[in-house]
C-alpha cells in the first residue's frame, strides 16, 4: 500500500511540475559529419543553476541514465555506445545508496553514426533525467529527426569491406579509451587486483596456439624437468643401496643365486638378472599406482595446497629423524615372514619376484625416507609422468649392483665392507632431508600469505641445518647411532672432513643472503627477494603488475609490449630464472625499461571476486575459484602450455605474440635475444 502511495505522489508531483510549465534543461539537436562516411548527432544540454542531468550507465535501482534510442534509421547504422562530453561529477547518494555520476551547468551527448546509403533517414531520441536537491523531472525525451543524402557515403561496391574495417577500428578505439580509463582507477587503488574477464573468449584471451608454434615457441621445461627426476630417483637409488640395511644384503642374496645353479652359470646369471628386473617392477608400479591414483589435476592442485604441502614437511621431519637414530621405520614383521615362506614354497619366476619383493619389505627402513623424499619431490611438480619416472631411476640404481655383481662376481671382493660410513651417511641425508622439509613448508606459506616463513627466516635456518651437517662431519657433533660399536674420540676420516668443511662454507655463503644477497645456489629453494623485511640489494626485478588485464591496460596506455611471466610461487626453477638471470643488468634494463612485465602466478590460492566458468580444451565445464586457477587457465588456454616458467612477449592492442616464448634457460645472451627480438617487433608494428 505504502508503495501505491508513494507512486501516486510522485505522479502528481510530476504533473504539477509539468503545469507550473517548469524547463530547468534546455536542449538542442544536430547531425556533424566527420571525414569520410560517418558524422555524429549532437544532444548539447545547458543546465539551470541548482539542476543536473544524469550521465550514462548509472545501472539498476538508480535514477533515470541518460539512453540514446532509435525510431527508425535507414541509410545509416549507429556506431558504438552513446558518449558524454562535459564536466562529469562523481558523488555518493544516500537515498539511491551508490555513487551517481551527473553534469551541472552544460553537457553533450553524443552518438556516432556511420552512412550506409547515399541518402538517408534518421528518426531517434535522447531520454534523460534531471534532479536538483528538492525534487526530481520524470523520464524526458529529446527527439531528432533529419532526412537527405549522406555527405561521404561508401559506394555500395566494397561496402561491406569498409564498414568491417570502420567497425574493427572503432571496436579497437573503444577497447583502448576504456581500457586506459580502468587501468588509472586500477593502479591507484591496487595493481594485483583481480579482474574477472567479462567473457574468456574476448581478445586478451584468444588463443594464440597457432601463432606460438610458428614462431618456433620453445617450452623444453617439461623435458629438463622430466629428466632432472629421472637422475634423482637414480641418485637416490645409489644412496639406498649405501644403507647399512641394503649393502650387507647384496653378497649373500648374488652367492644365493650362483649357488642355486652351479651346474648351469647362464641360469644363475638370468636369475640374477631377474631379480634385479623384479625390483625395478616393484618400485615402478609404485609409482604408476601413485600417478593412477592421484592423476595430473590432483598432482597439480596438491603441489601447492597448504594441507599436503604441510604433511609432506611433517613427513620428511620424521624421516630425518629417523636417519638421527632417534626411532626407526619398520613395517610389521610378519608382512616379511609371509613372503619370505611363500617365496621359499614356490619355484621358477614367481619365486624370484617374492624374493625381491621380500628385499623391498626388508629395506624398508632404510628406503622409506629416500623414496618418500622422492615421491614427495615428484607428485609437486604437476607432471603425471614424474613418479613413475622417478621410481624407475630408483629401482634401476637399486637393482644395479645385484646385477653386475652377479655378471662379475670377483667385484664382491673389491666392494667396501660395511661399518661406520654408512651411520655417517644416514645422518648426513637426515640434514638433506630436513632441509628440503623446509621448502614444502614455504610452498605452502607463499601460496597463502601466511608470511611466517620468509626469506630470511628460510636462510637463517638453513644456516643453523649446514653448519650443524659440518660440524658433525667434522666430528664436533655426534649422534647416538655414533656411539654403538666404536670409539667416539675416534677422528673422522678426511673425506668427511673435507664435506664438513664445504658444508661450513655453504653455510657462511648463505649469511649475506640475509641482507639481500642473491645466493644463487639457493634461489631455486628459497623464497622469493620480495618476501624479504630487510633488502639492501635495490637491483632486484620485481613485476609491476599480477593482474593480466590491468597490465596490458597499463602497456596500452604506456605504449610498451608486454612480457608474461607464468610463474609459481612453489616453482623452483622460476626463482632460479630471477635469481641467474633476471639479476643480469642487461636484461634487469630491458624488463624494467622497454616492457610492462606481468607475473601471473599460477598457484595463488586468492579467491576470485566471482567464480569463472570456463570450457577446457576436451570441452568439460570447469569452475575456476582462485587467481592461481584462473592463470593457469590463460596459459593452457591461450598459449596451450602449462609449465612454469613460461615467458611469452605480446602486443598491448592485439594481445598476440610478438616472438616464440620461453621456458627455464640460463642462457643470458640467448634470453636477452629474446627479449630484443620482442621490442624490434612491436617497434615494426608501431611504425
Amino acid at each position: 500500500m505504502h508503495r501505491f502511495i508513494i507512486s501516486l505522489l510522485a505522479v502528481i508531483l510530476s504533473t504539477s511540475v509539468r503545469a507550473q510549465m517548469m524547463e530547468p534543461v534546455h536542449f538542442t539537436s544536430q547531425l556533424k559529419t566527420l571525414q569520410g562516411n560517418e558524422a555524429e548527432i549532437l544532444f548539447t544540454a545547458i543546465i539551470d543553476e541548482g539542476w543536473h542531468v544524469y550521465s550514462t550507465n548509472l545501472g539498476d535501482g538508480g535514477p533515470v541514465s541518460a539512453t540514446f534510442n532509435i525510431v527508425k534509421m535507414d541509410g545509416a547504422e549507429p556506431v558504438g555506445k552513446l558518449q558524454t562530453r562535459g564536466k562529469e561529477t562523481k558523488q555518493f547518494d544516500k537515498m539511491f545508496d551508490m555513487e551517481l555520476r551527473f553534469f551541472e551547468h552544460k553537457a553533450t551527448f553524443v552518438q556516432k553514426v556511420r552512412f550506409t546509403k547515399p541518402t538517408y533517414t534518421i528518426d531517434c531520441y535522447l531520454e534523460y533525467g534531471a534532479c536538483n536537491d528538492e525534487m526530481c523531472m520524470p523520464p524526458t525525451q529529446v527527439e531528432f529527426k533529419q532526412q537527405g543524402k549522406s555527405p561521404a557515403a561508401a559506394p555500395e561496391k566494397g561496402k561491406a569491406e569498409v564498414e568491417k574495417k570502420a567497425e574493427d577500428e572503432v571496436k579497437a578505439e573503444e577497447a583502448i579509451v576504456a581500457d586506459t580509463v580502468a587501468v588509472a582507477d586500477t593502479v591507484a587503488a591496487d595493481s594485483s587486483m583481480v579482474t574477472v574477464p567479462s567473457s574468456p573468449e574476448d581478445a586478451l584471451w584468444a588463443p594464440v596456439i597457432d601463432e606460438m608454434k610458428a614462431m618456433g615457441a620453445g617450452d623444453s621445461l617439461t623435458d629438463h624437468s622430466l629428466l632432472y627426476i629421472l637422475l634423482m630417483g637414480f641418485v637416490g637409488g645409489l644412496l639406498a643401496v649405501l644403507m647399512p640395511c641394503i649393502w650387507p644384503i647384496i653378497p649373500m642374496t648374488v652367492s644365493f643365486f650362483l649357488k642355486r645353479a652351479k651346474s648351469d652359470k647362464k641360469k644363475g646369471i638370468r636369475d640374477a638378472i631377474t631379480y634385479g628386473l623384479s625390483i625395478i617392477v616393484i618400485y615402478l608400479g609404485l609409482g604408476l599406482l601413485v600417478t593412477a591414483f592421484f592423476g595430473s589435476d590432483t598432482l597439480n592442485a596438491m603441489s601447492t595446497n597448504a594441507v599436503f604441502n604441510i604433511f609432506l614437511f611433517l613427513l620428511l621431519v620424521v624421516f630425518a629423524l629417523s636417519f638421527f637414530g632417534w626411532f626407526e621405520i619398520k613395517l610389521p614383521g610378519s608382512w616379511t615372514d609371509k613372503v619370505d615362506t611363500k617365496a621359499s614354497e614356490t619355484s621358477g619366476l614367481l619365486s624370484i619376484f617374492l624374493m625381491a619383493f621380500t628385499l623391498v619389505l626388508v629395506s624398508f627402513s632404510c628406503t622409506a625416507p629416500i623414496i618418500g623424499l622422492l615421491l614427495v619431490e615428484t607428485t609437486t611438480s604437476g607432471n603425471w609422468l614424474a613418479p613413475a619416472l622417478g621410481m624407475f631411476g630408483f629401482a634401476f640404481a637399486l637393482a644395479l649392483p645385484f646385477t653386475l655383481f652377479a655378471l662379475f662376481p670377483t667385484w664382491l671382493k673389491q666392494a667396501p665392507k660395511s661399518g661406520s660410513w654408512m651411520t655417517t651417511l644416514k645422518v648426513v641425508l637426515g640434514f638433506v632431508e630436513l632441509a628440503f622439509a623446509l621448502k614444502f613448508l614455504s610452498v605452502a606459506d607463499l601460496a597463502y600469505g601466511w608470511h611466517i616463513l620468509d626469506r630470511e627466516v628460510f636462510l637463517s635456518l638453513w644456516i643453523v641445518i649446514f653448519a650443524l651437517l659440518g660440524a658433525y662431519l667434522c666430528g664436533w657433533l655426534k649422534f647416538q647411532e655414533d656411539e654403538v660399536g666404536g670409539d667416539i674420540r675416534k677422528p673422522m676420516p678426511v673425506l668427511c672432513i673435507m664435506g664438513g668443511l664445504v658444508s661450513l662454507a655453504f653455510a657462511v655463503y648463505m649469511v649475506p643472503g640475509l641482507w639481500g644477497a642473491p645466493c644463487k645456489a639457493v634461489s631455486a629453494f628459497a623464497p622469493p627477494m620480495n618476501t624479504q623485511d630487510f633488502n639492501l640489494n635495490t637491483k632486484t626485478v620485481e613485476a609491476q603488475f599480477t593482474d593480466y588485464e590491468a597490465g596490458m591496460a597499463a602497456a596500452r596506455a604506456q605504449g610498451k609490449p608486454v612480457f608474461i611471466d607464468f610463474t609459481g610461487f612453489g616453482c623452483v626453477n622460476c626463482r632460479k630464472m630471477e635469481a641467474a638471470v633476471w639479476t643480469d643488468q642487461r636484461v634487469a634494463d630491458r624488463l624494467t625499461r622497454d616492457y610492462v612485465l606481468i607475473s601471473l602466478f599460477v598457484d595463488d590460492k586468492t579467491p576470485l571476486a566471482e567464480p569463472l566458468e570456463v570450457t577446457d580444451e576436451q570441452g568439460n565445464t570447469k569452475t575456476l575459484r582462485t587467481v592461481g586457477a584462473k592463470w593457469s587457465y590463460l596459459q593452457s588456454h591461450k598459449f596451450g602450455a602449462n609449465a612454469q616458467p613460461y615467458y611469452v612477449i605480446l602486443d598491448p592492442i592485439t594481445a598476440r605474440p610478438l616472438t616464440g616464448s620461453r621456458a627455464y634457460d640460463e642462457d643470458i645472451p640467448a634470453y636477452l635475444d629474446f627479449l630484443n627480438g620482442g621490442l624490434e617487433r612491436y617497434r615494426e608494428l608501431t611504425k
